[in-house]
């Protein structure tokens, strides 16, 4: 093929090119920003069924999703005031017998009691193996201290952006909560009038869908942790609060969220001083008949309301989300496997049908 202007087919093939790399570009500078608009449009549509509910109780929108917000607010703030409280009593008692057995003895009488220890425990150690770890400790301290300095710099800028883009989650939910039914209607202006009833059509299921997937998950923590906290105070487990908490938050995360929830409740149970083997093995068995019962009778009836979707796409769409955006791709990549789904079954198979 000849071209009758390679000059201008190349510049314009190289703008092409340019402007395709500063879309790229643009869109790895704004991924924190577009990771919290994708959390506060994925929250909203999940508090949109609570203030739907609120509007058809004759309240207005406005009203339906403060009530919403500050009962959401007002759930999280209970579980901190319920769960910082034993940590920080925790950490004082640690802090406490640390001082009462440093002030009991000497930095000398430590060791030496270590030392002992040691060759009890380890009779074929070298003469002189603490003095050479403490010393090679010290070496490695000194050595590393730019870079522990560092790390723990960053891990403190870490906790601060970390509480900055919750705060602008927040904000963004609130937003997109009060402004839903106005947003859709200006995507739905985008599509030609001949097409927007079927697209009205599916965007509404695709939205309740997800919507229904959020109160669906947040339902069944609800369940988990409001049964750990009652059956682990009735065993003796240490800090059931917390660990109900843990049972809560972990059963958000679909799939693996409950079990892995479940072994650190149960490890938790085995430290020694707080709980004990058959303490453990009692939350073993406990956990173990749970997520039986929650795979096929809790979960089936909470996410009645959602589309179903096979177990494999469920397997295949959380690894995918989780390696693209981690816990929160987790998280979103059901309901969004399941509005594909339906399109999938609503705009594809039917067309296909046709031909």
């Amino acid at each position: 093929m000849k071209l009758h202007h390679p000059f201008r087919t190349a510049f314009v093939a190289t703008l092409g090119v340019g402007l395709g790399l500063l879309l790229i570009g643009s869109v790895q500078t704004l991924s924190t920003i577009l990771l919290y608009v994708g959390t506060a449009l994925f929250l909203s549509l999940g508090l949109d069924p609570l203030v739907a509910w609120l509007e058809r109780r004759k309240l207005p929108r406005w009203a339906a999703v403060l009530i919403t917000i500050l009962a959401v607010l007002a759930v999280f703030a209970g579980i901190i005031l319920m769960v910082v409280p034993i940590i920080v009593s925790q950490i004082a008692q640690l802090v406490g017998l640390i001082q009462e057995f440093l002030s009991s003895r000497t930095l000398d009488q430590f060791l030496g009691e270590v030392n002992d220890w040691l060759a009890q425990r380890f009779p074929g150690l070298p003469d002189g193996f603490l003095d050479d770890a403490i010393k090679n400790a010290q070496d490695w301290l000194v050595d590393n201290w730019s870079q522990i300095t560092g790390g723990v710099i960053n891990v403190g800028f870490a906790v601060v952006s970390g509480l900055t883009g919750a705060f602008i989650v927040l904000i963004l939910t609130i937003y997109f909560t009060a402004s839903t039914p106005s947003l859709k209607r200006s995507v739905y202006q985008l599509v030609p009038a001949s097409k927007r009833a079927r697209f009205v059509d599916l965007a509404e299921q695709i939205t309740d869908s997800v919507g229904y997937y959020v109160i669906g998950q947040v339902t069944m923590g609800v369940i988990n942790g409001a049964l750990s906290a009652i059956f682990l105070t009735i065993i003796g487990a240490p800090f059931p609060a917390v660990l109900a908490v843990i049972a809560f938050f972990f059963s958000l995360i679909p799939l693996v969220g409950t079990l892995t929830g479940s072994v650190i409740i149960v490890l938790t149970c085995l430290i020694p001083g707080l709980g004990s083997p058959t303490t453990a093995l009692i939350a073993a068995i406990y956990y173990l008949v749970y997520m039986q019962i929650e795979a096929y009778v809790i979960s089936p009836r909470v996410m009645n309301r959602a589309v179903s979707v096979p177990g494999a796409v469920v397997v295949i769409a959380a690894l995918a989300g989780g390696s693209l955006l981690g816990l929160l791709g987790a998280l979103i990549a059901i309901p969004v496997a399941a509005s594909i789904l339906i399109i999938y079954r609503q705009v594809v198979i039917p067309r296909q049908n046709e031909l």
